[in-house]
């Protein structure tokens, strides 16, 4: 048994909903409260510079790059009391078994994450994560159409929605994605 219990939270939601700004929060509040903490992030997302995860808002906490579940546990501090991950949906499906593990030491896990991808499917790893946490938070972001509360990621190429066959990891920022509601998320060319 260990003396504190575990715990798995995802935060989840379109680009630009302030995933990455929540988990900065969530890992700041711990080292107020003198916890060792361990940020990761994946080793794609380098738009804003590697070792480091950073918020479309500006705030930004040192990480870890890794590019695979395996790496990420091999970096892990076993003194940890906190491990956060962004860019979770990024991460092969091993990072569902490492979570476990850490939970069950007792360490508090967070991660971060698209839950789905421009097309609106489950993103990756993201469904299990989901199944699996203690605690989900589900964020909204603005529509960029009509704004309302927008709940999809909709990449676009030359200013247009991209079409369902093109790749689905393609990292950027504003330049090629908004965030839109149900209604005006579009892909064309969906089966």
């Amino acid at each position: 048994m260990t003396a504190r219990p575990g715990t798995l939270e995802v935060i989840a939601g379109p680009m630009f909903s302030g995933k990455s700004e929540e988990l900065i929060r969530r890992v700041r509040r711990a080292q107020i409260g003198r916890q060792r903490v361990q940020v990761f992030s994946h080793a794609l997302d380098t738009r804003y510079g590697e070792n480091q995860v950073r918020s479309h808002d500006g705030g930004a906490l040192a990480s870890i790059p890794v590019a695979s579940s395996a790496d990420l546990e091999a970096h892990v501090d076993p003194q940890a009391e906190l491990i956060a991950v962004d860019e979770v949906q990024f991460m092969d499906e091993g990072i569902a078994r490492v979570a476990e593990g850490l939970v069950a030491r007792g360490v508090r896990v967070v991660l971060a994450g698209l839950d789905t991808d421009f097309r609106g499917e489950p993103f990756g790893p993201m469904p299990r994560l989901l199944a699996q946490a203690d605690r989900v938070t589900k964020l909204e972001a603005v529509c960029m159409v009509c704004g309302g509360p927008a709940q999809r990621t909709q990449r676009l190429v030359e200013g247009r929605p991209a079409p369902y066959d093109a790749p689905v990891i393609q990292v950027g920022a504003r330049e090629a994605y908004e965030a839109r509601c149900r209604l005006h998320h579009e892909v064309p060319g969906r089966p």
